[in-house]
C-alpha cells in the first residue's frame, strides 16, 4: 500500500573525495557502480525505496554539476522533483531545501531523508526500523534518526548517546556529537551506550521546519521566502539568491546537537556507509589472505590489500600489506589502506599539477 503523504528525500550532492581517483569532481561516487551490480549507489538507493513509493514521492537534492547525471540515472523521477543546489552549503541547507519544497507540495507530509551512498544488507529489517521511526515521529516536534551499533572508533560519523529504555527500540537522545577525534570515538565505543548516526532521518515535515525556525532562524527565513517560487519557473533563480545568503553548516551541528526532541531507532539491518575505500574493502569479497582484487593481478607476498584496476590491465604486485592500489583513468594511486585523512591532501596537490587529475 502506497503512503500518499510520505516523501523520500535523497541527498546526492557530495563529491566523494575519499574514493578518488575513481570518484572525480565531474562524476562522484554516488553515480558510480562501486559494487559491480550494474547500478550506481544512487540507483541502488532509489531501488531500495521504489517498491513502496511512486516516482513523484521522491525528491533528489543534488548539485547543479550533477543534474544531468541524476536525470540519466533516474529518468522515472519527474524533473520538478530534482532540486538543484547552485553551490555547496552542507546538509542543513540540502535538507531545508527539500523540506520547504515539500511544504509547498503537501503540508501534511512525513519525510524520510536518505543519503545516496549507503549499503543495506537486510532491507526488511531496514524498513521495520523506518516504520518504528515513523511511529515515533507522529509526536509533533520529534526528530528521529536511525542509529547503528559501532564496531570500531570511526571518526567520520556522528555519534549518538541515548538514554537507556529497556525493551523500547526507540531511545531518546542524550547527546549528539558530530565526527569526534579518535580518542573521543574510542571512549564512545567503550561506553556501550553510543550508536553511529546513519544519516537516515524520519520526521513530520512540519517538525523539521519548526526545528529550522528555532535553531537556524536565518536559514528558515531565507527558504520561507521561496514559497512563492517553488514549483514555478523562477525556482532556480530564487535558489541562486538564497544560497548566497545561507550558512555552510551540517544538520548535525545546526539542529541535532541542540534539539532536545531527537530520538534514535536502534537499527540492526546490516549497514555500511560507503564513504571510503576502507568501507568498500570491509564489505567486499576477499581471498584467503584478505586481498580484494577488482581486475587482473598477480600477487606475491601480498595481503590485506584492496586493488582496483582497469579491465585491460594486468598488474603484478609483490610484498605489500594493508595497501590500496587504484588505477583509474589518468591517475594511479598507491597508499596505505584506511589512511583516509590523507585524501584531501592528495587531491589538493594533484589539482596543483593539473585539474584533469581530479
Amino acid at each position: 500500500m502506497k503512503a500518499a503523504d510520505r516523501y523520500v528525500v535523497i541527498l546526492a550532492g557530495g563529491i566523494g573525495i575519499k574514493f578518488w581517483p575513481y570518484s572525480r569532481h565531474n562524476k562522484p561516487k554516488q553515480f558510480l557502480d562501486l559494487l559491480g551490480t550494474g547500478r550506481s549507489l544512487l540507483q541502488m538507493t532509489y531501488d531500495r525505496f521504489r517498491p513502496n513509493y511512486e516516482p513523484h514521492q521522491f525528491i533528489v537534492v543534488t548539485n547543479r554539476k550533477y543534474l544531468q547525471l541524476v536525470k540519466e540515472q533516474l529518468p522515472e523521477i519527474p524533473t520538478d522533483r530534482l532540486l538543484v543546489e547552485p553551490m555547496r552549503r552542507n546538509t542543513a541547507a540540502s535538507i531545508a531545501l527539500g523540506s520547504y519544497k515539500i511544504k509547498k507540495l503537501n503540508p501534511n507530509a512525513r519525510v524520510i531523508v536518505s543519503p545516496s551512498d549507503q549499503l543495506i544488507f537486510n532491507e526488511n529489517a531496514f524498513f521495520e526500523a523506518i516504520e518504528l521511526g515513523m511511529e515515533a515521529a507522529r509526536q509533533s516536534g520529534n526528530l528521529v534518526t536511525l542509529g547503528i551499533r559501532p564496531n570500531r572508533p570511526d571518526t567520520s560519523y556522528g555519534y549518538i548517546q541515548y538514554f537507556p529504555d529497556k525493551g523500547n527500540p526507540v531511545k531518546k537522545v542524550k547527546t549528539f556529537t558530530e565526527k569526534p577525534d579518535i580518542s573521543l570515538a574510542t571512549t564512545f565505543l567503550e561506553s556501550g551506550d553510543f550508536v553511529w548516526n546513519s544519516g537516515t532521518f524520519v520526521w513530520k515535515n512540519e517538525s523539521i521546519i519548526g526545528a529550522f525556525e528555532h535553531y537556524l532562524p536565518e536559514m528558515a527565513e531565507v527558504f520561507e521566502e521561496g514559497e512563492a517560487y517553488f514549483c514555478t519557473e523562477k525556482e532556480q533563480e530564487f535558489l541562486k539568491k538564497a544560497y548566497s545568503l545561507i550558512r555552510n553548516i551540517s544538520i548535525d551541528h545546526g539542529i541535532l546537537e541542540k534539539s532536545d526532541e531527537v530520538f534514535t531507532v536502534l537499527g540492526d539491518f546490516g549497514w555500511s556507509d560507503l564513504g571510503s575505500w576502507q568501507n568498500l574493502y570491509e564489505v567486499s569479497q576477499k581471498d584467503e589472505v584478505k586481498n580484494t582484487v577488482l581486475g587482473k593481478a598477480l600477487l606475491y607476498e601480498t595481503e590485506n590489500c584492496f586493488i582496483k584496476l582497469p579491465k585491460d590491465k594486468l598488474v603484478v604486485i609483490q610484498g605489500l600489506k594493508d595497501y590500496l592500489i587504484s588505477d583509474s583513468e589518468n591517475v594511479l594511486l598507491i597508499c596505505k589502506l584506511g589512511d583516509e585523512s590523507k585524501f584531501r591532501e592528495f587531491v589538493t596537490d594533484a589539482k596543483k599539477i593539473d585539474e584533469r587529475y581530479i
